[in-house]
């Protein structure tokens, strides 16, 4: 991924991000210094498949650059997602004529991008006719509700979660602990769940108990509910441990919406499923 921004935080603050969802961000500092890189990533026959790219950039701002990326046919099979602090009259007419696949303003979140990213990535390669610009407008009208099965002993944390979860339009069904939890997925009144917000330490059975019932089941039915780890821990290894444990994620408490969401999203991409949780 191409990340063209005159500004280092903002650079620093995308690379990180990227890097975090496995991504491996180039940056470049100019919009001049933007082509150049596209340039000898093409006469290497590895180009990049997306550019992360600011509007608001001297000598040349991100317009001229994706006019200048799509005069250049050896250049033009980048798809750009485009950042904004100023969003100005036209500018979706100016998206829309060169095929600039999303426009969203600045700040955006963790998990904003995220799924903009994703939603650009799965596009099918459309002219410019025929393109749909990706903004927060569209990203909020194409989200996926879930059922998501929460597993917490904790009733402020169940109230935090399930307040964050619903106010995206989810529906969330509690179980304070893993017995409730095993139970919930067997009652068919609850319905079909999603995606499992499972606590790791909880009375009755943990998380790490109940994923292993789950999972054994699961290896007899064929199905496969993916899980998300919470913890209140932070220590190294947590993370592998859940993961060998048949957690496809993580987060930690107190809750951060970002991390929360953005996981979220992950998980559900891996298991081909739709994203939508960010808001």
């Amino acid at each position: 991924v191409l990340v063209v921004d005159d500004n280092a935080v903002n650079r620093r603050i995308l690379e990180a991000r990227l890097g975090r969802w496995l991504m491996k961000p180039v940056l470049a500092e100019s919009g001049r210094a933007g082509v150049a890189a596209m340039q000898e990533r093409k006469l290497a026959g590895m180009p990049f498949p997306l550019v992360l790219l600011d509007a608001q950039m001297p000598d040349m701002d991100g317009f001229s650059v994706a006019e200048e990326l799509r005069r250049d046919p050896a250049l033009a099979g980048a798809s750009i997602l485009m950042l904004t602090s100023s969003g100005q009259p036209g500018d979706a007419a100016r998206c829309k004529a060169l095929g600039i696949s999303a426009y969203l303003m600045k700040p955006i979140n963790q998990a904003e991008l995220l799924e903009a990213v994703l939603a650009v990535l799965s596009m099918p390669s459309k002219g410019p006719d025929g393109l749909q610009v990706v903004t927060r407008h569209s990203l909020r009208e194409s989200r996926r509700k879930l059922r998501i099965l929460l597993a917490e002993d904790n009733a402020v944390n169940q109230m935090i979660a399930s307040r964050l979860l619903e106010k995206r339009g989810h529906t969330v069904v509690v179980a304070a602990n893993g017995k409730d939890a095993l139970a919930a997925l067997d009652d068919p009144g609850s319905g079909v769940f999603d995606l499992i917000l499972m606590d790791v330490q909880m009375p009755e059975l943990d998380g790490f108990e109940t994923t292993a019932i789950i999972r054994a089941r699961e290896a007899l039915s064929g199905a496969h509910l993916p899980i998300v780890a919470i913890t209140a821990h932070t220590m190294k290894g947590d993370e592998e441990r859940c993961l060998a444990a048949g957690m496809e994620g993580y987060v930690s408490k107190p809750f951060q919406v970002d991390q929360l969401f953005a996981t979220i999203d992950r998980v559900l991409l891996a298991r081909g499923a739709p994203n939508g949780t960010a808001g």
